[in-house]
């Protein structure tokens, strides 16, 4: 990926694909990084294109994604001219990423990852649970727009969390909360398994994602076969709140 953004290629015209990957995905073929920042700098209008998204393997997304959290961390986010993202992908768009995160005002997946208009997907309810409504938002996102990467971000804190450990019931919210519980059952935590242990609620967070990565595989053929073929990766990722760092799970 860019040094400085996710998306690299202009509205007008692709640029070549090692200014998208930037020094991170391949320091041994790309030149000075502060030649290439300077280049992707001087055009905050940047979108990307077909061709330079499907250039881009899986792999090379996800380390952009990474890439763009360390911008966020260091407190250096890419300048962009909104507006002229907005007019330039109105008539079409090539995300790279589908991200499933949760509601919490907290974490901008755009933000924490230093994308632009139209480099991603995303999806946000509370929990990062997913049900057949999300499922078939992500089977558009890559098997019909093409999307590489699905990303489920899970965060640490997570106010949906402690409702699941506390068995919060509350209209609507009792339902989806219950789709948060098999990941408590399924953490193993030395210490006080309370909703009032920060330690704990991130555990069952992080496991709670590893669910819904299962979860993906397990109920959509479609996205399965894809991550199978090697035409998608479906990972999971913890959200750091006190630091803002992304945690990607293996």
């Amino acid at each position: 990926m860019s040094s400085t953004r996710l998306a690299g290629a202009r509205s007008s015209e692709a640029l070549p694909r090692h200014r998208f990957l930037g020094a991170a995905a391949g320091a041994c073929l790309l030149g000075p990084v502060a030649v290439l920042a300077a280049e992707a700098n001087a055009n905050l209008s940047a979108t990307l294109t077909r061709e330079t998204r499907d250039a881009l393997t899986p792999d090379e997304i996800i380390q952009g994604l990474k890439d763009g959290n360390k911008r966020f961390v260091s407190g250096s986010l890419t300048q962009r001219n909104y507006l002229t993202q907005q007019r330039a992908t109105a008539a079409a768009q090539y995300p790279a990423a589908v991200i499933l995160g949760c509601i919490d005002s907290r974490v901008p997946a755009e933000m924490v990852f230093d994308v632009g208009i139209g480099d991603m997907f995303v999806g946000r309810v509370a929990g990062n649970v997913v049900n057949d409504d999300l499922l078939g938002s992500m089977e558009f996102g890559c098997a019909v727009s093409g999307a590489k990467a699905v990303v489920v971000l899970g965060h640490t804190a997570c106010g949906a969390i402690k409702g699941a450990i506390d068995d919060v019931v509350m209209g609507n919210l009792t339902g989806l909360l219950a789709r948060i519980k098999p990941a408590i059952s399924k953490t193993k935590f030395d210490g006080e398994k309370s909703s009032k242990n920060a330690g704990y609620v991130d555990a069952v967070a992080r496991t709670n994602v590893k669910l819904v990565v299962d979860d993906i595989e397990r109920k959509s053929p479609i996205l399965e076969g894809l991550d199978k073929k090697g035409s998608i990766e479906i990972i999971g990722a913890m959200y750091d709140l006190a630091t803002g760092k992304v945690d990607f799970i293996d």
